[in-house]
Parts: structure tokens; sequence; C-alpha cells
């Protein structure tokens, strides 16, 4: 897995501009979100994405910046407040937003050159943020579906997730019986033993020929052997118990299930009309065949697929379909077909939707990957067409040009492959130029349910989804080739990264053996080998929430029993992909059979939501010999904290999920962590500001509007020292 950057190589103005992209794309999002009508509590983050610009923008001296986001940030505080959002400020703050992307676009060379050209232009945008309007009454919020993710769930749903859960808890029970039995029956050799001893003792007695003894050893025996029939009555009754009970709880369990199924075609009776009205709108002619419409579905998924196919079929009558003339050109008639097609296949839900138009040209999507740069001409020329429809996914690509109502602004098939990722499903393209284009879509048949494939890692069961799983190998370890610091094999030309799973979920790296155990996970350019224990094989589980007292577990989905009773966590394939990235950005990634080189080094946890902060402090504390991890909110970093050992915790304090004060407070009331030192750097330096964070627990306080290098590294050096342990 080989990173097309490199974080640690850029300039601070660099990370400003890559953040000043992702906060942008945010506020842009979320006003227009408001706009929609969404309510006025989802300002929390666009309050977080203005304060995160503000600290960036003062780490590297953009003063016009700092100006404008703490306009927008004070102004969405006060809509925050007032709970409306009125038209014309929504209209201010766009625009503010739109300067700032102008700026993070500006060459670092001519940037004060820009920013003299434009002062009157941050003026205007800071004046026009902060002017009054008049505030028109709440709006009664509707709901935006892509704002919303996962529908509510309805009582029924609730109902039906209980009854689940109790009907798995009942199951595992039953299979307590297990062990119980396997006891009775240690207990039945055991008995066979003494039964024997007890025999050889009445043979000695009568042989002794004394009467008495003779006798009591007869008594003995008389009393002992109905004890044998009782024993075996009792193994015979707990075996069938449990054999009762299992299929008693398994029929439940599936009953659940099946109350939470429903027939696809419930989703999908207004396709056709659909398919007819946007056809007629762009001049064309179709029909749409539905196939397996009986097909079973989870209902609580059944409307993001909906979602999902309403993508694929607008993307099949704009870009495949062709006009009538151009269809009788060809050979083909007026009228163009869309087949929508549902099945099981191998435990999950297979989707189709394929058409008769024209198929995508692979030269086409190279131009197109070129002309978005996500790709030179030369990589472009060599790609295979397999690895080319991928780029149909990415957010923002499109094979046109221009733009009209229905697509061509780049949104559209990303929204399908993000579902399918988020579903633990994938999403494939196959094209066929000149005859047609099929789009699968692979999902889970439910939520609650999900075939896996179940390792052992750091000596304990873990279970990875299936379909995140793209092959399972056994290599010798001289397979692995170090190329770049970054250790790697070769699966059929393509070179393939391997990590070791130990060291990615935080439970240490132990030595590789002489063969390894490897799991390759991920899609396309986003795939790694993963280095397990062993490998114990495929099972279908039943998913069980976490309980709320675990928070956020860091690439934890959910958890399950396997069909031993044992209990065992399913990991969260993308974001095992994105601890991956990180510890690779870091140059953290140990080798495997490798000592820790770090083992000496003080470790600091770097916790801020500002990309540009957080990758300033790391690089300060890494050049100095420090060994730093970051985490990009309170809640990252207290999950971090708990898995691993630090020496110190820097932490910023307006942050999403958790903020800085909650982490502190956490960290001071746990047994283990109370004694860390903790230091809070924060762009906030009023005395108040200042007080609250110490009296929450913090040990430093460094203001970000002041932040210099040795600051930092003073401030560190007299709470935990030098960077290496004497």
């Amino acid at each position: 897995m080989m990173p097309d950057q490199d974080l640690s190589a850029f300039s601070l103005f660099d990370l400003f501009r890559l953040e000043a992209e992702g906060q942008s794309r945010v506020l842009t999002e979320g006003l227009l979100a408001l706009e929609r009508g969404a309510a006025p509590g989802a300002l929390e983050p666009l309050m977080r994405a203005a304060h995160s610009l503000k600290g960036a923008a003062a780490i590297v001296a953009l003063e016009p910046a700092v100006r404008l986001a703490h306009e927008m940030e004070d102004a969405l505080l006060a809509l925050n407040r007032a709970g409306a959002v009125p038209v014309q400020r929504i209209d201010a703050l766009l625009a503010g937003v739109d300067l700032l992307q102008r700026l993070a676009q500006v060459g670092e060379a001519g940037l004060q050159d820009w920013l003299a050209a434009n002062q009157h232009a941050f003026d205007a945008a800071i004046g026009a943020i902060g002017a009054p309007v008049a505030v028109a009454p709440p709006v009664a919020a509707q709901p935006v579906a892509e704002e919303a993710g996962a529908m509510p769930a309805t009582p029924v749903q609730q109902a039906s997730d209980e009854l689940l859960a109790l009907a798995s808890q009942a199951r595992l029970q039953a299979l307590q019986f297990a062990p119980f039995i396997t006891s009775l029956e240690r207990y039945k050799r055991s008995q066979a033993g003494v039964m024997q001893l007890l025999e050889q003792l009445r043979d000695a007695a009568t042989a002794s020929r004394d009467p008495h003894l003779a006798d009591l050893a007869a008594l003995v025996m008389a009393r002992a052997e109905p004890l044998k029939g009782v024993l075996l009555s009792h193994i015979a009754e707990a075996d069938e118990y449990q054999r009762h009970a299992v299929t008693v709880t398994s029929r439940l369990a599936d009953q659940v299930l099946a109350l939470r199924m429903c027939p696809i075609g419930d989703g999908l009776h207004s396709f056709p009309r659909m398919a007819r009205d946007l056809a007629r709108s762009l001049g064309k002619k179709v029909r749409v065949d539905l196939a397996g419409a009986d097909t079973m579905v989870d209902r609580a998924i059944l409307p993001r697929i909906e979602g999902a196919l309403t993508q694929m079929l607008r993307n099949a009558l704009d870009h495949g379909i062709e006009m009538p003339d151009e269809r009788r050109a060809a050979g083909k008639p007026e009228e163009g077909a869309i087949r929508i097609g549902a099945r099981h296949l191998g435990g999950m839900l297979l989707v189709e939707v394929a058409d008769d138009g024209r198929g995508v040209d692979p030269q086409r999507i190279r131009d197109a990957a070129v002309r978005h740069q996500r790709a030179t001409a030369a990589i472009a020329a060599r790609l295979p067409d397999a690895e080319l429809m991928e780029f149909l996914f990415l957010p923002g690509f499109s094979l046109k040009e221009s733009a009209n109502e229905l697509s061509g602004r780049g949104v559209g098939l990303d929204v399908v492959h993000d579902l399918a990722v988020s579903l633990n499903g994938s999403l494939r393209a196959e094209s066929r130029p000149g005859q047609g284009f099929a789009l699968s879509l692979t999902l889970p048949l439910t939520q609650s349910v999900v075939r896996a494939l179940v390792v052992d890692i750091g000596g304990e069961p873990y279970a990875l989804p299936i379909a995140r799983v793209e092959r399972v190998l056994k290599l010798p370890q001289g397979a692995l080739v170090t190329r770049g610091g970054q250790q790697y094999i070769d699966l059929a030309g393509e070179w393939i990264g391997v990590v070791g799973a130990a060291q990615v979920l935080g439970l240490g790296c132990p030595d590789a053996g002489p063969e390894l155990s490897l799991v390759v996970i991920g899609g396309g350019h986003d795939r790694c080998a993963l280095a397990v224990d062993a490998i114990r094989g495929e099972q279908t589980l039943t998913v069980q929430p976490l309980e709320p007292m675990f928070g956020a577990l860091r690439d934890v989905a959910c958890g399950a029993i396997l069909d031993s009773g044992a209990p065992v966590l399913v990991l969260d394939v993308p974001s095992l992909l994105v601890s991956t990235n990180r510890l690779l950005h870091e140059g953290a990634l140990q080798h495997l059979g490798q000592p820790d080189d770090a083992a000496g080094r003080r470790r600091v946890l770097v916790v801020d939501d500002s990309l540009t902060v957080r990758e300033m402090e790391r690089k300060v504390l890494a050049a100095h010999g420090y060994k730093v991890d970051v985490a990009v909110d309170g809640m990252d970093g207290w999950n971090m904290l708990r898995s691993a050992d630090y020496d110190l915790l820097v932490t910023d304090v307006d942050m999403p999920r958790m903020d800085g004060i909650e982490l502190v407070t956490l960290l001071r009331a746990d047994a283990r962590l109370q004694r860390m030192p903790v230091m809070i750097v924060s762009y906030k330096d009023r005395m108040e500001d200042r007080a609250r964070g110490l009296h929450a627990g913090a040990d430093y306080y460094l203001a970000k509007g002041s932040f210099h290098e040795r600051a930092l590294l003073d401030a560190v050096a007299d709470l935990i020292g030098g960077p290496l342990i004497d």
C-alpha cells in the first residue's frame, strides 16, 4: 500500500491548503443543507470547521484569513443561539468560504501580493457576514436524505433488534451446556475407574474367605451399581436439552430475522415510472425490466438501497442510453432497455443495473482521469480496464465536460460506492463499448447477520466481513520484499503492502514465524495484506451492537458470538485502512519480525482536529527525537490513550465528538492515566479559558496565537524531559 503523498514532506502552507479545502467543503455542504431546511442544530460542526480554519490560518500567519474565519465563527455561533438561519446570512457565509478557497489555491510564492490585492475583498466579506439582517421565524426542519444517513429505526425495527439480541443471548446460554456435558463425560470416565476398583476390591474380599468383608464389599457394589445408570441418564437428558434449546433459539433468531426482511420489489415499484419521466425529459425512450422483485432484503436498509439504485438508474439513463437517432444508426431499437435484477448469491444480496446503451470507452476514462488530475497520462495509459472503472466511483469524477440537470457534476456513483463500503459490501462496473454498461452492487442480506472470516490476532479471535476480504494467503516469510522502507508481497505482478494486524490494532507486533498468514483487504489501490496469527475460517455471525459504555472503538464495527459461544469483535475494514495509512504516513509501521526501534524514546500523543496544527506539532516533536502519535479528535485520542502507553498528552480544546476539556477530565479520573502530564495547545488565550483548562487538570497551557516551535519544545521538556530515556 504505497501512499500517493507523504505529509511529512509538506510545508505548513501546504497543510493549510489541505485543511482549507476540507473545512470549506464541510462549511459549503452544511450551509446548503441549512438552506434546504436542515435543523439549525446542524450549525455545531460548521462552527468547529470555522474554528479549525482560524487556528490553521494563525499557524501560517494569514491575518486576513484569521479575521474572516473568526467572523464566520461568531456569526455561526449567533445563528445557533438564535435558532434561525436567514438566507442573507447564508449567502454572506458562502461568499466567505469562496474567498478562503481562492486563498488556498494561491501559490506560496505570490501569496503576499495576492493578499495585498484582495484586502478589500476580505474587509467586504467580513462586513457582509457581520451586517445585521432581519431574522425570520425558525422554519420547521425537513429531513435531508444526504445528511440524514441511516433512517431512524421504527418501533417495530427497534423491537426486532431487541428480540434478535435476546434470541442470540438465549442461544449463547444453550451453547454453554456443551462444556457442562463435557464435564459430565469426564465424571463418567472417573466413575468407570472407581467401579472397576470396587469390583477388584469385591473379588479380593471374596477370595479372603472373610464373610464380613465379603458382605460389606457386596453391599458397596450394590449401592454403587445404580449410580452408573443415573449419571448416564443425566448426561442423556442434558444432551437432549442442549440440542432442543439450540434448535429453538436458532429458529427464534431465524424468525426474528425473517420479520426484518421484505421483498426488494417493495422499494422498486416507482422505478419504471421514474425512468419514463426522466427519459422523456432527455428526449429518449426507455423501458425498465424488473427481475427478482421477490428477493428478500433487510427492510432497515431498503431505503438506502433505493437511493443507490436511483443514482445507478440516472447514470444509465444519462450516460448509457443513446438518443433515438443514435440507436437507429447503431442498428438498435429506438427504445433503450434497462434491467434491474436482484438475487441472493453466496449468502449476499446482489443487485444489478444493466443497460443496452453505448457503454463506456476506456479511453474516455483515461482522458477524464488526466483532465481531473487523478492520474498522469503515462500512468492512465498503463492501467487495465478493470482498474479504470474504479475512477467512476471517485468523488467529483465525471466523463462529461459540462453539466446538465441530471449529471456531470461528479456526484452519483461515488455515493453508491460509499453506501456499499458503509454496509460492508462492494460495487463493480463492467462495460462493453457500443453494447452496454452494468453496475453490480453486492451487500449483506441483512445488517444483523454478517458472513465473516475469523482470524486470530494477538492471541484473540477477530472477524472481518467477507465482502471486504479480497484474498487469503499463506506465504513463507522470505516472500516479503522491502521497498522504500515498507514491506510488500508480489501478488500477480502487483505490489501489495504488508502490515501486522496486531500493530494496527495496538496489540504490539509479535515476531513473524517462518510462514505468514495474510488477509488482503480493501480494493483497488487502497488495499493491504494484514499479517495475522492464524486463519480459523468463515462463519455466519449475528452481530451485536457494542454497549454505549465502551464508546466508539477505533477499527471496530460491532461485536458477535462465534459458533463456539465465545465473543468476537467484528473489525471495520475502512477504518483499518485509515489506521494503516496513518501509521505509514508517520513512518511508524514496524517490519514483521523486527523489534521496535522507538522503544527507548518518549512517546507523545497529539490530539487536534486541525490537520495543519497536529501535523506541525508532530513534525516539530518527531524532528527532535520524540515518538509521536496523532488523533483527530477527543474520542479518537481517548481510545488511543486506553490502548497504548504515552508519556505526554498534547491536546486542543474545541474538537468534535469529545473536546479537550472532556478528554482531560476523563484522563484524570482514570487510575492508570491520571498521573500523565497534559499540555493544552489552544487558540483561546483568555484568562478564563486558561483557568478552565488548568482546572480540568492540564499541567501546561500554550496559546496557538503566540505559538513558537521553541516554546512547544521547552514546555514538553519541562513536563517529561528530553526525547531519550536514560
